[in-house]
C-alpha cells in the first residue's frame, strides 16, 4: 500500500515540472584557469628535458652487461622428455597373473611396463604376502615384478586386499539365507 502512495506523490504533475525544468536556461560553464603561454625560447629547455632520458648511462650499460640469458626450445625440451619417457617404455616385463576371461570388457594385456602393476598382479602379491609374509616379503615382491623396493614396502605396509568373513549367527532361530 505505502508503495502505491509513494508513487502517486512521485508522479503528481510530472509533465509540468518537466517542462519547468527544461525551460530553464542552462548553467553557464565555469571558466577555464587562466594558463600562461610557454615561453616562445622553449628550445634550450626542451633539449635538457630530453636530455636524461637520451643520455648514455655507463653504470646501468655495465650492470646490462652482465645480465646473460639463456634461452631453449620448448619443442625441444619435450622431445628430449618424449625419449627418456619412450626408453622407459621400451622396458615391460610379461604379465606374471592375470584374471581369466576379459575382464570389465577391457582388451587383455600381454605385458606391462616395468614398475607398474597390473590389479590382478597387485592383489595376488598383496594376498600372497598376506598369507606368507616369511615367503613373499618385499624384498622377493620387488623382485619378482620388477618395482622399486621403496614402492613396495610403502604397497605392503599402507594397502590391504578385502577379507570376506561370514559371521555365524549367535543363535539357531536366525533366519539365514540358504544356498541353492
Amino acid at each position: 500500500m505505502g508503495a502505491r502512495v509513494v508513487r502517486m506523490f512521485r508522479n503528481f504533475n510530472l509533465e509540468n515540472r518537466v517542462f519547468r525544468e527544461i525551460s530553464k536556461e542552462k548553467p553557464r560553464a565555469a571558466p577555464r584557469h587562466a594558463v600562461s603561454d610557454p615561453p616562445s625560447a622553449a628550445g634550450s629547455e626542451a633539449e635538457t628535458a630530453v636530455d636524461p632520458v637520451n643520455r648514455r648511462n655507463d653504470p646501468l650499460l655495465t650492470l646490462l652487461k652482465s645480465v646473460y640469458v639463456e634461452s631453449k626450445d620448448p619443442a625441444a625440451a619435450a622431445e628430449a622428455s618424449k625419449e627418456v619417457t619412450g626408453a622407459k617404455e621400451a622396458e615391460r616385463r610379461p604379465l606374471r597373473f592375470s584374471l581369466p576371461g576379459d575382464p570389465y570388457g577391457l582388451v587383455e594385456l600381454t605385458d606391462v611396463p616395468k614398475g607398474k602393476l597390473t590389479i590382478a598382479e597387485a592383489l595376488k602379491a598383496l594376498s600372497s604376502h598376506q598369507r606368507q609374509p616369511g615367503a613373499w616379503t618385499p624384498e622377493k615382491i620387488a623382485q619378482e615384478y620388477s618395482l622399486d623396493l621403496k614402492d613396495t614396502k610403502a604397497l605392503v605396509e599402507f594397502f590391504i586386499p578385502f577379507q570376506v568373513q561370514i559371521i555365524p549367527p549367535k543363535t539357531d532361530s536366525t533366519k539365514q539365507i540358504k544356498a541353492s
